[in-house]
């Protein structure tokens, strides 16, 4: 599957609708952007059953606020609409390939009780 462009008027339903999105924020002037973007296609091409997205930060300045993005590229992955991994920096194939691997292998419930616990506070 080849990347998608999410704007703020796609952005939830695109994370509503599919189990795992990775999103790829970047900006057109940003050179290690330019060095990720085939990366991120190429390993998209092996993995049609999960969204690659991009975000344009300097078209989509509200969503970049929204997701407090101070670097790019930063890479955010959504799954079951959870964010469960957002790092800032390139990341070569590999890297992105272990990330997938474990996405998939997440115990969603147990992320849903940690998250649960964390709004409840200490006991």
């Amino acid at each position: 599957m080849a990347t998608v462009t999410l704007t703020k008027d796609n952005f939830k339903d695109t994370i509503d609708r599919h189990p795992i999105v990775l999103v790829d924020f970047w900006a057109p002037w940003c050179g290690p952007c330019k060095s990720f973007a085939p990366i991120y296609e190429e390993v998209s091409e092996r993995h049609p059953d999960v969204v690659f997205a991009k975000v344009n930060t300097e078209e989509e300045q509200e969503l970049a606020a929204a997701f407090q993005i101070r670097s790019i590229p930063t890479v955010m992955a959504f799954r079951e609409q959870i964010i469960v991994f957002a790092q800032p920096g390139l990341l070569p194939a590999q890297a992105l390939e272990e990330l997938l691997r474990k996405i998939r292998e997440l115990d969603m419930d147990q992320v849903r009780r940690e998250i649960e616990a964390g709004r409840q506070g200490p006991a």
